[in-house]
C-alpha cells in the first residue's frame, strides 16, 4: 500500500471511529418517500443536492446519507430535493424546507454566493445549516468535504505523469475548469496550477461549467486556436466534462492524449481502461455522507460536533466554519483494483462490460 493510500485508510478509519463513538439511537425501519419518512416534525433533517447530472449525488451521496441518518435517529424525518443545476430553484427548496419545519438542512450549494441570503433566512428562523461538499456562504454550522486543493494537485500530477517525457515548459495543455459559482472549482484550479505552472504551457484555459456539452465546445475552440497536433494533454476538472472532451478529441481524430477527471464515475473508469482518459480522482463518498449525517443528527440533538469538524475554514462571506476535510485518491489504470473496486464503488463486472472486456483483461482487472 503506497503512502497516499495509507493516509486515506487512516483518515477514513479515524472518521469512522468518531462516527461510531458519537452514534446515538439505532436503525429504524422507516421508509424514505422523498418528502418524509416519519411523522416526527421535531426531528426533521433535509438534504439539498445541486444537480442530477453528476452521477455521484444520486448514486452515492443521498443513499449513504439517508442510511446513516436512519441508523442514528430512527424517528427522524428525512426531506430531500435536487436543484437540477438551478440556483433559484435551490433557494426555493431551502424556503420550502424551512416552511415544512426542517430543523437541520444539509446543502451542497449550486451557487455558494447566491444561496447566502437563503441560508441566513433559515438560520434566523432557528434552522441549523451544514455545507456539504461545497462551502456555502452565510452562517453555516459546519462543512464536510475533501481537501479540494489536494484534488487539483493530484489531477495536475496525474497529467504530468501521463505526459512523461513530453511534460516540458513548451508542451501545450488545455485546461477546462469547473463552474466559477462553485468554490470547489477555484480550489481544484489552484491546486492544479501549483503543480502544472512552469512545467507545461497552459495554452488555453476556460470554464466548462461542469457540463459535458460546454466542455466539448471549449475543447473544439482550443483545437481551432492551437491546432490538433499541438495539444499535448488536457486537464478536465471532472469526469462529466472529460466525457465531452474525449468525444471531441475522438471527432478531431486526435489520439489518446493525457486527459484528467474527477469523481470516479463508471464511464470515466471505463475510459481509463480503454485508454481515452488517463486518471480520475476517487473520493470516499460514504465517509463524507456519513460524517455529514452524524453532524446533522448531533446538531438536531444539541450535541457537540468538534470531533467531527476539527478544522476551521473561512468561507467566501468571511464566516469561520468548523470543517472536516477528507483525503482524495488518484485513480489510474494501474490501481483500479486497489481503489474503486476494493472500496466497493464498482465490481469488475460493472466495469468490464462486453465493450471493455478485452481492455480489462489486458489491464488485469477481470
Amino acid at each position: 500500500m503506497n503512502a497516499t493510500m495509507r493516509r486515506v485508510v487512516i483518515g477514513a478509519t479515524a472518521v469512522s471511529m468518531a462516527l461510531s463513538i458519537a452514534a446515538c439511537g439505532k436503525a429504524g425501519d422507516d421508509k424514505d418517500s422523498g418528502s418524509g419518512s416519519s411523522s416526527s416534525g421535531d426531528k426533521s433533517i433535509g438534504l439539498l443536492l445541486p444537480d442530477s447530472v453528476t452521477t455521484r449525488y444520486e448514486k452515492f451521496d443521498k443513499p449513504y446519507f439517508d442510511a446513516k441518518v436512519k441508523a442514528l435517529c430512527a424517528d427522524c424525518k428525512l426531506e430531500y430535493a435536487n436543484a437540477a443545476a438551478d440556483p433559484a430553484k435551490q433557494a426555493q427548496q431551502v424556503s420550502s424546507m424551512v416552511t415544512k419545519g426542517v430543523k437541520v438542512i444539509v446543502i451542497s450549494a449550486q451557487d455558494s454566493a447566491a444561496i447566502k441570503s437563503s441560508i441566513q433566512s433559515a438560520v434566523d428562523k432557528g434552522v441549523k445549516v451544514v455545507a456539504y461538499d461545497r462551502l456555502a456562504q452565510g452562517p453555516v454550522s459546519a462543512y464536510v468535504s475533501f481537501d479540494n486543493v489536494k484534488v487539483g494537485e493530484l489531477q495536475g500530477q496525474a497529467l504530468l505523469d501521463a505526459l512523461g517525457a513530453k511534460a516540458t515548459p513548451k508542451a501545450k495543455v488545455v485546461m477546462i475548469n469547473g463552474d466559477d459559482a462553485d468554490p470547489n472549482a477555484a480550489q481544484f484550479k489552484e491546486g492544479a496550477h501549483k503543480v502544472l505552472d512552469g512545467k507545461v504551457d497552459i495554452a488555453y484555459e476556460q470554464s466548462g461549467l461542469w457540463k459535458d456539452t460546454v466542455a466539448a465546445q471549449k475543447m473544439s475552440a482550443a483545437i481551432t486556436q492551437l491546432g490538433a497536433k499541438n495539444i499535448a494533454g488536457v486537464y478536465s476538472a471532472n469526469d462529466g466534462m472529460a466525457g465531452g472532451i474525449a468525444n471531441t478529441l475522438k471527432g478531431a481524430k486526435i489520439g489518446n492524449i493525457p486527459l484528467t477527471g474527477q469523481d470516479a464515475e463508471l464511464a470515466a473508469i471505463q475510459r481509463i481502461v480503454a485508454g481515452t482518459q488517463s486518471a480520475t480522482i476517487m473520493k470516499t463518498y460514504k465517509v463524507e455522507a456519513e460524517t455529514a449525517a452524524q453532524i446533522a443528527v448531533n446538531l438536531l440533538n444539541g450535541k457537540d460536533i468538534k470531533s467531527l469538524a476539527p478544522t476551521t475554514l473561512t468561507s467566501g462571506s468571511g464566516d469561520k466554519v468548523p470543517s472536516q476535510l477528507l483525503t482524495p485518491v488518484s485513480v489510474t489504470k494501474a490501481n483500479i483494483k486497489d481503489t474503486v473496486i476494493k472500496d466497493g464503488f464498482y465490481t469488475a463486472a460493472d466495469i468490464c462490460t462486453a465493450q471493455y472486456a478485452a481492455a480489462c483483461k489486458a489491464a488485469g482487472i477481470q
